[in-house]
């Protein structure tokens, strides 16, 4: 029987609601939600969904279920208003769900969204749950994927400010993540051999060199080697016309090569039913495609779909991981 942590998130926001809505969905494992008891239940029953939580027990019997490792706050919280004394909070979550992934006491962990700005208000450097989980693991090199249905992208790189993506796109970089994507597509998703599309870094792929030469010195050669070595590759595409019915008909996934080329199109794409998956570690997890909805914590009208969604791959990437999966 799988097992998941499920982290509530920030305290504040729509995480600890969305908890109480887990027992509507129909999911064949074990779910054990990390977060504070009392928070849970008060939002859970103000929210119009009240629960009663059993204690987690590692022992208790593999069957289908939903459990609570209680987490304790660290001050008090009111729906909607941050607290930067809760932060140690939100990290414990991570902590706690992450190393028991590592430990094997659980398949794979599910997060609720977090606020990244209040962590660093209170002193503690955070630049989103990929990069600290990446950290935690041991530093590897994670590759931030989303997907609905019919569409996945990946990400060359994440949270940076658009003037520092050029430098950051190298040969190294590129080679490693394409060839963790390439790897877990099959490991973690059953495919045998992924076909993976490739955006340019530049407008029209940058034109022949005429609007920027990173495609021609960098990503060709790039991808020419790689697709000698096996992978099923191909590219650059220029990202306004890849992104259309009959640019993604044969892709597996697509590799975007910053945060805002390729995720507004899965959002528009599958909002509320896309997921976030962190590829590349030696755990699995996956993660709302939204943020804490600060607005609507406490009001019973957080959606909770994009929950259901990850706690679905997360179970089916779990029962993939490390089969072996031949062309």
């Amino acid at each position: 029987m799988i097992r998941l942590a499920i982290t509530s998130g920030e305290p504040a926001g729509i995480g600890p609601e969305l908890m109480a809505c887990i027992r509507e969905g129909d999911f064949d494992a074990r779910l054990v939600i990390l977060g504070d008891r009392a928070l849970i239940e008060e939002r859970a029953h103000d929210s119009g969904h009240p629960i009663a939580l059993p204690d987690y027990r590692p022992d208790r019997a593999s069957t289908p279920g939903l459990d609570i490792l209680h987490i304790p706050l660290r001050a008090p919280v009111t729906a909607g208003r941050l607290d930067a004394v809760n932060a140690p909070y939100v990290l414990d979550q991570l902590d706690r769900a992450c190393d028991g992934c590592l430990e094997g006491e659980f398949d794979a962990m599910v997060t609720a969204p977090i606020q990244k700005e209040i962590i660093n208000a209170s002193g503690l450097p955070f630049s989103g749950h990929t990069e600290y989980l990446a950290e935690r693991c041991g530093g590897q090199q994670p590759v931030m994927m989303l997907a609905t249905e019919g569409l996945r992208v990946a990400l060359a790189t994440t949270h940076l400010p658009l003037r520092e993506v050029a430098d950051a796109i190298t040969e190294e970089r590129l080679e490693s993540i394409l060839q963790i994507l390439d790897r877990d597509l099959r490991e973690r998703f059953g495919l045998p051999r992924p076909h993976i599309k490739v955006c340019g870094l530049n407008p029209h792929a940058g034109e022949n060199g005429y609007l920027g030469r990173e495609e021609i010195d960098l990503i060709i050669p790039l991808l020419e080697r790689l697709r000698s070595q096996g992978l099923d590759l191909s590219g650059p595409w220029p990202a306004d016309t890849l992104f259309t019915p009959d640019g993604l008909a044969d892709a597996d996934a697509v590799l975007a090569m910053y945060h805002d080329q390729g995720l507004p199109v899965l959002k528009h794409a599958g909002f509320h039913r896309a997921i976030n998956t962190t590829l590349g570690l030696p755990i699995i997890r996956t993660s709302v495609d939204h943020g804490t909805a600060l607005a609507l914590a406490g009001t019973g009208k957080a959606d909770p779909n994009s929950l259901f969604e990850a706690i679905h791959s997360a179970i089916g990437q779990a029962r993939h991981h490390g089969k072996t999966v031949s062309a």
